[in-house]
């Protein structure tokens, strides 16, 4: 499939499956990945601008932030020690910072310097090598995964810092879904070349056996198929795109509450 870098450049970029069954890869990955990153509409990356639209993405945010959380509690009630990898502005470690020991790491200078900003008793790291092995009760990644290109090696680590009953939370859009079929190329999500995977439940299952993980539990991020419903729809072009994003990200809820195939995916997973 041949898709458009929407956002911003208008490039165009294929999506072809890999070698690991329902693990699909952009192709070419830019050798300079971080000029893709930089629009201050970049939304894990800019500053609070004070707008209608903006308030109104805290309010959401500010949902799901509380989502997540309680995830962290229900399948890991003792943990101590948490680690938001590529923690972007700082806003869900600012979030449970109280509540844990934490760290962050984000390599783009921008959100990093925000993150700083807010963050006060958070640990911002630059390397996972230099986390102590066994040390770490929980690692999450939100809508952070696909944006790599060595999974394995970072995988690796991951399998290494946790200890033998902490969990890895990874949160992916999930390309099985009514909004990706319905999309086509014009699908947010797709954000090419900025996602340099996309995933199935089964690319992901696979990708984690292989890793020595195993999925223990698969949760929705209900809110995400209206955003990235709206976005496809300015994609396209369309009038009301709002509303219309709104009406087929409902759809892609409700289909999805027979099919499991929501918009996108929380991964809740031990090691083996």
């Amino acid at each position: 499939m041949k898709v458009t870098d929407h956002f911003l450049t208008k490039e165009e970029f294929k999506i072809v499956e890999t070698d690991i069954s329902g693990l699909y890869k952009t192709t070419p990955v830019p050798n300079d990945l971080s000029k893709y990153y930089e629009s201050t509409e970049y939304i894990s990356h800019h500053q609070d601008s004070g707008s209608l639209k903006e308030r109104l993405y805290k309010l959401l945010q500010n949902f799901n932030l509380k989502y997540k959380k309680n995830i962290i509690h229900s399948h890991a009630p003792t943990a101590k020690r948490v680690l938001d990898y590529g923690c972007g502005a700082g806003e869900f470690i600012k979030y449970i910072e109280n509540d844990y020991e934490t760290f962050g790491l984000e390599p783009n200078s921008v959100a990093r310097t925000n993150a700083l900003a807010k963050l006060k008793s958070t640990s911002i790291i630059s390397d996972l090598k230099s986390m102590k092995d066994d040390g770490l009760d929980v690692i999450t990644l939100w809508h952070v995964f696909e944006h790599i290109e060595n999974q394995n090696e970072v995988l690796k680590e991951f399998h290494k810092k946790l200890q033998s009953k902490g969990i890895l939370i990874i949160a992916v859009p999930n390309l099985k879904s009514y909004d990706a079929q319905k999309y086509k190329e014009y699908w947010a999500a797709y954000d090419v070349p900025r996602h340099a995977y996309h995933f199935s439940k089964k690319g992901m299952e696979n990708v984690l056996k292989k890793n020595n993980f195993e999925i223990e539990k698969i949760k929705p991020l209900l809110l995400d198929s209206f955003y990235i419903s709206m976005l496809s729809e300015k994609y396209r072009k369309s009038s009301l795109f709002w509303l219309k994003g709104f009406i087929f990200g409902l759809i892609s809820n409700i289909k999805a509450s027979k099919s499991g195939e929501f918009s996108s995916l929380i991964y809740i997973i031990r090691k083996k």
